[in-house]
């Protein structure tokens, strides 16, 4: 799959990360979360999961100011 949206990392799930945040109303930092979490294996390795941590760290300062 040549998809810059939906690239060949996530053929193996039956849903994107995108599909799952759009049929869950997740927001822009929700979804990332799912996205770096879900394809950390197959692309980013560490970097992934330390973005997926940074996205949960802006979700906290949000929600609950910390």
């Amino acid at each position: 799959m040549n998809d810059a949206i939906n690239p060949e990392h996530y053929l193996k799930f039956k849903i994107t990360p995108e599909q799952y945040a759009m049929e869950n109303g997740l927001d822009y930092d929700q979804g990332n979360v799912v996205k770096y979490v879900t394809r950390f294996k197959d692309k980013g390795g560490e970097e992934d999961l330390n973005k997926a941590i940074k996205y949960c760290e802006l979700l906290k300062e949000f929600y609950y100011g910390k």
